[in-house]
């Protein structure tokens, strides 16, 4: 059909099956194979509409790719090994992260890259950003050959689908996504509408939170429940571990509408035109962890993503890019570092999580930057 849209395919889909989950909502939105956010453009950078930690900093991803070589190491040195991302963005943090490892000759021999990735359109960049590296790619996981494994996800689970429910005075029902009849055929419009009738969606909400008040909205993502599950059972079959650096919460569950959408680094209604905004929700660690865990690998407890890459020398480094650096150059060091590191920027709300093969880290340690659980 000319002109046609992912609104309209969707509104579509409504008419013929009823309302959407939010999560059925979402992972359209973003992985449509035609018009998914993700799946047709480049959305990171001050040119798109939003900036991660690797695009802010060279920093970021060679602490990153340091803690892989400490890790490496504490694994015995296997060779050879499998270096995952998922979520691998430009490729940036996996550039930096195999020039920072480079001074460790062995680890890079070693080393198979696997990037996990859906986006055409992200892979053709990523394979401009890693020109030279012999990368592989795959749309899942599940498809990374077994083995010594060190993973990495940035910013990777808070764009995972999620469900939402909500509080009435008759219990809890799930929220839907339905037509809004403001729209029209050629121009639909979106709205949130609670199930008819509250059963998969009263099955969802955590015990600790059914007494919350009316109008209290709990999120849940069996999506990336399922993948740090995938995690915890590599590790426990393989040596190895992971680190996941994302914003959320760490004392879950709780209660919170977190969904958002992001648009030329501005917030935009997140029903809005899907596939052409960013969709995004907190991460709950503490539920990621115990998904892991119940897999058989071990978790530590999560830190503030500032904290973690002081613990790993970020002063020190930026110390060292600004002694030759130009005024401007060393001006512009200090902004990325207080941005990375800051509470009132991405030092609080972003926080690092690490998952590892069962007693890697036994006798008193932890992984680079991290306490003991």
């Amino acid at each position: 059909m000319s002109g046609e849209t992912l609104a309209r395919l969707l509104a579509r889909r409504i008419v013929v099956d009823g309302p959407l989950s939010v999560g059925a909502f979402m992972g359209e939105a973003l992985g449509h194979p035609r018009f998914g956010y993700y799946m047709r453009q480049d959305p990171f950078g001050a040119g798109g509409d939003f900036t991660t930690a690797p695009e802010i900093s060279q920093m970021f991803g060679e602490l990153v790719g340091l803690w892989c070589v400490d890790t490496w190491a504490r694994l015995g040195g296997p060779a050879p090994f499998h270096l995952i991302e998922l979520g691998p963005g430009r490729g940036t943090l996996m550039r930096d992260a195999l020039r920072a490892a480079a001074m460790v000759p062995a680890f890079a021999q070693a080393a198979t890259v696997h990037l996990v990735e859906t986006s055409p359109s992200l892979r053709a960049r990523q394979r401009e950003t890693l020109s030279g590296v012999a990368v592989h790619w795959h749309d899942r996981l599940e498809d990374v050959p077994e083995g010594p494994t060190l993973l990495v996800a940035n910013e990777f689970f808070d764009a995972l689908p999620i469900r939402q429910i909500q509080k009435t005075p008759h219990g809890w029902f799930e929220r839907l996504v339905d037509l809004d009849p403001a729209g029209t055929e050629d121009a639909p419009r979106f709205r949130f509408v609670l199930e008819a009738f509250g059963s998969s969606g009263n099955r969802l909400v955590p015990e600790s939170l059914r007494d919350s008040p009316d109008g209290s909205v709990v999120e849940v993502s069996p999506a990336s429940l399922s993948v740090a599950g995938t995690i915890g059972a590599r590790l426990a079959a393989h040596p190895g571990a992971a680190l996941a650096i994302d914003y959320g919460y760490t004392h879950g569950p709780a209660v919170g509408d977190t969904l958002q959408a992001l648009r030329r680094h501005a917030y935009a209604p997140v029903l809005d035109d899907p596939g052409e905004a960013d969709l995004t929700a907190h991460v709950d660690f503490a539920a990621l962890a115990a998904a892991a865990r119940a897999a058989g690998a071990d978790a530590f407890l999560p830190v503030d993503q500032g904290e973690w890459l002081e613990r790993l020398g970020i002063r020190q480094r930026a110390a060292a890019l600004s002694a030759r650096a130009t005024p401007k150059q060393a001006a512009d060091i200090r902004a990325a570092l207080a941005r990375l590191i800051e509470p009132e920027q991405m030092g609080k709300l972003f926080k690092a999580l690490a998952f590892a093969t069962p007693g890697l880290f036994a006798q008193g340690n932890a992984p680079a930057g991290f306490a003991l659980a």
